[in-house]
Parts: C-alpha cells; sequence; structure tokens
C-alpha cells in the first residue's frame, strides 16, 4: 500500500506515464512533419507570387525601357554589319534570325532607330502623304473595297408595301506596292571613325531620298513602278464628271487667276466638294500658286490667306488648312495646279513596314555604298472626295 501511494505520489510530482509520453512523442513528430509541409508551401508559393512580380513588373514597364532591353544586342551587331561589314553578330542573335535575317532580296532589316526615324521623317515632309491615309500590309498589294454608290433608303408604311432599295455599287481598288530605293555612300576612314554617329547620318540621307521620290510619285507617278499619283487620273469638268473622273473647276485665264474677282474660283473649288467631304478637306498647292494666292483680298481689303494663331498650326485658306507641296505644278496653260479635298478619303498609301539596308563595299571603291530599299504604293481610292482647279479660261 505504501509503495503504490509513494508511485501515485512520484506521478503527480510531475513524471509521465510511459504511455502517454508515447503519444506526445508521435503527436510532436506529426507536428514536426505538418509544419515543414506548410513551409514547403509557403516556399512555393513564395517562388511563384515572385515570378508573378517580375512577369507583372515586365509588363508594366514603359515600351521604351523594353525596346532598350530587346534592342541593345540587335543596335550593337548591327552597326558592326554596317562599319565592318560583320554579320556574324546578326546570325548568332536569335532574334535577328526572326527580325533581322537576310531575304531573297539581300541585306539585313535596317534598326528600330534608322527605320523610326526614317519613318517619322517621311510623315513630317512636305508630302501628301502627311493628308492621306496610310497603311501598312504584309502582301504584295492593298486592296480596298470603294462604294460608288449610296445604299437606297425609303420611308415604310403598315399598310403599304415597302419598295425594294437601290443597291450600293462596289468597287474593288487594288494598289501594287513598288521598290523605292535610296542608295547613300561614305568612306571606310569615316565609317571607322567611333566618333562618327553612323545611325543618325544614315537615316537622314535615306529619310530625304525616300522623301523627295514619295513626294514625287504620289503627285505625278504613272504607276510603273512606282505609285500612281494623283495628277495621273482622269479628269472631267466638274459639271459632267462621273464617279470614275476628278472634277475640274478653272480659274477664268489660261495660265493665271483670272484679272476680275480672281478668288471666286477657289469659292467655286471649295463648294463643287460634297459637303460630307469638306468637314476634313484641305488645300493642297506649292510655293508658287501659294504666292499668288496670298495677295488675293476680298472686298473689304483683307487678305483671304490667314496664317495661323498658334505655333504649329497651319495656314488656312478660306478656313481650311494648306499644305505646301513643291511637286503639285506651276501654274501654265491648263495645268492642275491646286488640289482640294478629303485627302484621306481621296488617296491610300499602301506600305510594307520595313527597311532593308545591304551593305556594299566593293561596287564604288574607296565608298562603301550602303543599299536601302522599300516597298511602297499608293493611289486614288475616290475620285468624289478630291477636286482639281485648272488654270483655264
Amino acid at each position: 500500500m505504501t509503495e503504490v501511494k509513494a508511485a501515485g505520489a512520484g506521478a503527480a510530482a510531475g513524471e509521465m506515464p510511459a504511455g502517454v509520453e508515447g503519444a506526445m512523442a508521435e503527436f510532436v513528430h506529426e507536428l514536426k512533419g505538418f509544419r515543414e509541409t506548410i513551409e514547403q508551401k509557403l516556399q512555393a508559393q513564395d517562388r511563384r507570387m515572385t515570378m508573378l512580380d517580375r512577369k507583372t513588373a515586365l509588363r508594366g514597364r514603359s515600351p521604351l525601357s523594353q525596346a532598350a532591353e530587346i534592342e541593345a544586342p540587335h543596335q550593337k551587331a548591327f552597326a558592326a554589319y554596317l562599319r565592318r561589314g560583320d554579320d556574324a553578330g546578326l546570325r548568332g542573335l536569335a532574334i535577328e534570325e526572326k527580325a533581322m535575317a537576310s531575304g531573297t532580296d539581300g541585306g539585313y532589316l535596317a534598326a528600330p532607330v534608322i527605320s523610326d526615324t526614317v519613318q517619322e521623317a517621311l510623315r513630317g515632309a512636305g508630302s501628301l502623304r502627311a493628308l492621306a491615309t496610310v497603311v501598312q500590309v504584309e502582301s504584295a498589294a492593298y486592296e480596298v473595297l470603294a462604294d460608288r454608290s449610296d445604299i437606297g433608303a425609303g420611308w415604310a408604311s403598315e399598310t403599304v408595301a415597302t419598295a425594294e432599295t437601290d443597291t450600293p455599287q462596289v468597287e474593288r481598288v487594288s494598289i501594287p506596292l513598288h521598290e523605292l530605293a535610296a542608295m547613300p555612300k561614305a568612306t571606310q576612314r569615316l565609317l571607322d571613325d567611333a566618333s562618327f554617329d553612323l545611325e543618325s547620318w544614315l537615316a537622314e540621307r535615306i529619310a530625304e531620298k525616300f522623301a523627295r521620290a514619295e513626294s514625287a510619285a504620289f503627285i505625278n507617278g504613272n504607276g510603273m513602278d512606282k505609285p500612281r499619283g494623283l495628277l495621273n487620273y482622269p479628269t472631267a469638268p466638274n459639271a459632267t464628271a462621273t464617279d470614275g473622273n476628278i472634277g475640274l473647276i478653272n480659274t477664268g485665264a489660261a495660265g493665271d487667276f483670272a484679272g476680275t474677282a480672281p478668288a471666286n474660283a477657289l469659292i467655286d473649288l471649295v463648294y463643287a466638294l460634297e459637303a460630307g467631304y469638306r468637314a476634313n478637306a484641305s488645300f493642297l498647292m506649292n510655293s508658287r500658286v501659294a504666292g499668288m494666292i496670298r495677295r488675293m483680298r476680298d472686298g473689304d481689303g483683307r487678305y483671304l490667306w490667314a496664317d495661323g494663331l498658334a505655333a504649329g498650326e497651319p495656314a488656312r485658306l478660306l478656313g481650311y488648312p494648306v499644305l505646301i507641296c513643291e511637286d503639285m505644278p506651276n501654274p501654265s496653260a491648263g495645268s492642275k495646279s491646286v488640289a482640294f479635298g478629303d485627302f484621306r478619303r481621296a488617296y491610300t498609301v499602301a506600305e510594307r513596314p520595313e527597311l532593308r539596308i545591304l551593305r556594299d563595299p566593293y561596287s564604288a571603291k574607296p565608298h562603301v555604298l550602303f543599299y536601302a530599299t522599300k516597298r511602297v504604293g499608293g493611289g486614288v481610292v475616290d475620285t468624289r472626295a478630291v477636286k482639281l482647279l485648272t488654270f483655264a479660261a
């Protein structure tokens, strides 16, 4: 009896029975395993969240910083090709194998810093491109459907049969793309000069030559290996012009404006255009014609030509903006020297987005030629959206 009490007293004093101690040890072991499992899952979740944050940060980064990361090796490899003819870097980079690889025409696609500079210069040049619709395509031609008439409409009655309306006449207009080329040259000694900004120099030379060739073709091109120009489409007096003709308004004098009320011809030109087109219409002329019109006054002695009130705002004639394009013809007997219309609806420029450059150190030694090519086309898609002023009696 005394021994039992002693044992009980010992257990009461803090000693744990063997069965309870084993259960507790098993519980602690299971708890430790559960804790390790939770920690592993938390670590995996943390890794996933870190990767997600990185992707989100990359998406949220400005396009300029993303382009800089992507184009850094691209730009370096292309510069090596331009300066030394070393294309190993272009062939070795996976991104260049897709975006800059040599094609059937030869050469490499220009680095974005050059291509973007050329494109920006073309948009800012005094060319019909600045007013026309510009689309980028991947095919050899651009096709657009032009509506030659409106959908018929009529009033419906609850008790009378509705008459059948007219069907619109739709015509498919195809604008083929042609190859535009420029070939600036530089000496190898200049290319070896590290301080020489080759990319900017090349972009400026290409843009200058492309802009001149484009501007001339968009106005006077015959459509043979070049875009078809605005002035190379059938014309007819506005009173008898059909959908396939551009309407003509006469100035009243051969090679000049009429001696009496010369501004009347410009007013007739504006209102010869349908009201739906006048809302976004512009004048197109060269500097010589602009100088003649600038001297015109209304009956109260005020000039018809108004300069823009804000910096960068185009000049306005009869309330409409004016684009000076030097490829428009000078005044002469029968010349079509002024165009007025909604050129975004009248004329479309189609182009391939890429600019290709081939380095040629052999054809013009000791100079290095850079043969730059771009595919571009243009044509009138809606003759009703533009009218021409012809210097005729």
